[in-house]
């Protein structure tokens, strides 16, 4: 497993994310609740469990490309995070996270826009490529940090069509194959978000 340190973009300050396969898992005897989300052209299936002890969410994700186009799927986190070793190339990026009001959190995993100044190494976020009728599957854990205890928790996956004016210098990892991704398709692309997840129930919202 890969353990994300802190950083000033407030990506997962205290999170595990494990690599995009489908993993033992450690948390297997929690209670867990799954829910699907369908949007244009693709499907998001995800499973959370959370231990209230460890102060810890497990999320178990596909997402299907159920379209007849490519698909440009946004969990591969950016460049920068690989070229600084805060991230395995090839692999899961960490998720993001921010408070939305309420007791809400909201994690994800989304193309950034460009930072305004632009930093010398830009964080140019990472595309899995997605077939169509093909499917990614993966797993990440997220520790919530301090004493924050939310209410309740979503997650928002980030996918665009895969146009080749917006993706380049394609590389392989096994099976894998992750694109740089143009900063422009972080206000095109689209947000599969899973519906709010109540912790203490352990239920997601109808």
């Amino acid at each position: 497993m890969e353990t994300y340190p802190s950083s000033p973009i407030r990506r997962n300050a205290c999170g595990v994310c494990l690599a995009a396969a489908l993993l033992a898992n450690p948390l297997q005897a929690m209670s867990a609740a799954s829910t699907e989300t369908q949007g244009q052209g693709a499907t998001l299936h995800a499973e959370f469990a959370y231990d209230p002890a460890q102060r810890r969410l497990r999320v178990d994700y596909r997402v299907r490309n159920t379209g007849d186009a490519l698909l440009a799927v946004f969990d591969r986190g950016d460049r920068h995070a690989v070229a600084s070793g805060r991230q395995r190339a090839g692999a899961m990026g960490a998720p993001a996270w921010k408070e939305v009001g309420d007791g809400a959190i909201e994690l994800s995993h989304l193309a950034q826009p460009l930072p305004r100044p632009a930093p010398v190494s830009p964080p140019t976020p990472l595309a899995l490529k997605l077939a169509p009728g093909a499917q990614a599957a993966g797993s990440f854990e997220f520790a919530l940090p301090g004493e924050l205890e939310p209410k309740r928790i979503r997650w928002c996956l980030g996918v665009a069509a895969f146009e080749l004016d917006q993706l380049d210098m394609p590389q392989r990892y096994g099976e894998v194959e992750v694109w740089r991704a143009s900063f422009a398709l972080a206000q095109t692309q689209q947000r599969l978000c899973t519906p709010w997840f109540d912790p203490v129930r352990s239920r997601f919202a109808s």
